[in-house]
This record gives C-alpha cells, structure tokens and sequence, in this order.
C-alpha cells in the first residue's frame, strides 16, 4: 500500500513543526543540487525557519547578487528600491536629529545665535546650564577630595617611613656607644691592672765609699 495524502496545513504542535521542517529543507537543497548538476541549471534558494534560522543555497558558478540581478532583469521589478527608500528615510531623520543636536549645543556653548528663542525656550536653557554647572561643580568636588585623601596617605606613609629610620638610627647610635663605654671600661681595667705589677729590684753599690757616710746602704730601684 502506498503511503496517504498528508494535508497541507500548518502543523500547530511546534516540535512536529520543526521536525518536518528539517525532513523537507534537506530535501529541497538535495533537489536543488541535483537541478544544477543535471541540468546546468543557475538556481538560488533562501529559507528561514520559524526562529528566523538562515538556510541558503547558490549554484556553485554563480553568486547570489548575479542571481538577484538576472530576476529583476528578466521580471521588470527593483527589489532594492524600497530598501533604498527606506534608508533614506531613516538617513534623512538622522541628519535632522543631528542638526537638532548640534544647535542645541551650540547654545549651550554660547556659539549659537539666541535671538530665536522664547522667553521659555531662555529659561529652559537657564535651567539645562545650572543643572550643567551644578554637575560640573560636584565632579570637581569629587576630584579634590580623592586628590586630598590621597595625599594625606601619601604624607602619613612618608612620616612612618622617616619615623622608623629615626628610630633606626637611634638604636644604632645607642648600639655604638654601649660598644663605645665597654672598650673605654676595658682600657681603663687593663691600665688599672698594669699598674698594680710594679717590681722591685734592689741594687748595692759595688764602691760602698761613694756614699757620704761611708756606709753600706742599699738604693730602692723601683719600676711600675
């Protein structure tokens, strides 16, 4: 038995939509490849799926610009002239937005011509540069105090630093002189204890009349 005739109609269940939409979009690129093998045919194929997904195809010695080219020769139609159209529409919205955008700043800046504006367009502008200077003020606000709370770190780093090599060579000194009485004290001791050896030799003249009483003393000879 041959298969049934399936209805042409849109499928609601979304995961059945998708999947006969894969089966049959590999089934036309296959068919398109085959037209253009086969027959030398120019064929180009462009689908979107339900999420917008892009499936195209062109004939390998053609491009599809050529293909589009030859369509709206042979058809007598422009597919680019609404595109076209569009684009400068949306272009020419561009510039007056910009020429809006460009007046306005040059009143803000002062290189405008005022004379066209209304007692109310003055004082909304009024309003527009104090809220502007107001703003300015705060970030320069903002700046110095950042700028002041820096440098005080600064400062308090550089005073730590130059009180501890303060206090580095304070001990260094102390170190210096500690060392300083010690070697003086051991000096000192060393001459002490030289001079308590003193030694005593007693000589006796070898001529006992060279003394003027004739007698036989002796002379202390002492060396310290």
């Amino acid at each position: 038995m041959g298969r049934g005739k399936i209805e042409i109609k849109r499928i609601e269940n979304p995961t059945n939509r998708q999947v006969t939409y894969s089966k049959r979009r590999a089934g036309i690129l296959k068919k398109a490849k085959e037209l253009n093998v086969l027959c030398d045919a120019q064929v180009a194929l462009i689908m979107f799926s339900t999420t917008d997904k892009l499936t195209d195809f062109v004939s390998p010695n053609t491009t599809m610009k050529k293909t589009f080219d030859m369509y709206q020769q042979a058809s007598g139609t422009n597919l680019w002239n609404s595109h076209y159209e569009k684009m400068q529409e949306a272009l020419k919205k561009q510039k007056e937005t910009n020429r809006k955008l460009r007046k306005e700043i040059g009143q803000r800046v002062g290189g405008e011509d005022l004379s066209d504006l209304s007692f109310e367009e003055l004082c909304g502008l009024e309003q527009h540069l104090e809220s502007s200077v107001k703003i300015v003020a705060q970030r320069k606000f903002t700046q110095i105090t950042t700028q002041t709370e820096t440098s005080k770190k600064k400062i308090k780093s550089l005073e730590e630093m130059h009180n501890n090599l303060l206090h580095e060579y304070e001990e260094r000194l102390e170190e210096e002189y500690a060392l300083a009485d010690h070697e003086g004290l051991s000096a000192l001791e060393m001459a002490a204890n030289g001079a308590s050896h003193v030694f005593a030799f007693r000589l006796q003249p070898s001529q006992p009349n060279l003394h003027g009483d004739g007698g036989c003393g002796f002379e202390d000879l002492r060396l310290g």
